[in-house]
């Protein structure tokens, strides 16, 4: 009664936060307005001795593909495109499994939660190669590369779907397991 530590393990007690699904929303309404810009503007800005060349990120995938790169082409949509939809489809949905209640078991929900938090540890990966391509790339006069405004908004949309997966309480997923056993009953 009134214990702050497990009784088994010793670990904190932590009670559940009812305010954390409105966390979770509101991050993930910044990370998909952070997302747009991210798309839309360019990521890099490549300037040669004559040229000047923007590319955002679905053009940069679709000029590698033209010149014969068809793997990283697909490797830069995936990580770049496919991975932050599929983390906001995600989020979404473990946020209104847990109001609405859902088909999908508890289980499986749980792993969902589990991956979407293991990807966004790498979800910066593309920035962090925008800013190795623009140190390295750095012939002054002849060439140089440098990071398009919409380098900013893709960290930013990324930290947003972090900080919204971790404002999540995967505990909730486990709450509503005898309201919905009732409800199929």
């Amino acid at each position: 009664m009134g214990t702050e530590r497990c009784g088994r393990c010793g670990s904190r007690l932590v009670s559940r936060d009812p305010r954390s699904i409105s966390r979770v929303w509101a991050w993930w309404a910044a990370g998909l307005m952070a997302y747009l810009p991210a798309n839309l503007y360019p990521m890099l800005e490549t300037r040669t001795l004559f040229t000047t060349q923007n590319s955002t990120i679905v053009g940069g995938a679709l000029e590698l593909l033209s010149h014969g790169s068809a793997g990283i082409a697909l490797v830069i949509l995936v990580a770049s495109v496919g991975i932050p939809i599929a983390k906001f489809i995600c989020i979404a949905f473990l946020a209104m499994s847990v109001r609405r209640g859902s088909r999908m078991s508890p289980e499986l929900r749980m792993r969902l939660y589990e991956i979407v938090e293991y990807i966004g540890r790498w979800s910066m990966i593309d920035v962090f190669v925008v800013a190795i391509l623009a140190s390295l790339v750095q012939l002054n006069v002849v060439a140089s590369i440098a990071p398009g405004p919409a380098s900013l908004a893709f960290a930013l949309s990324v930290i947003f779907t972090m900080l919204s997966a971790q404002a999540f309480d995967p505990r909730m997923i486990w709450d509503g397991i005898d309201a919905e056993a009732r409800q199929r009953a």
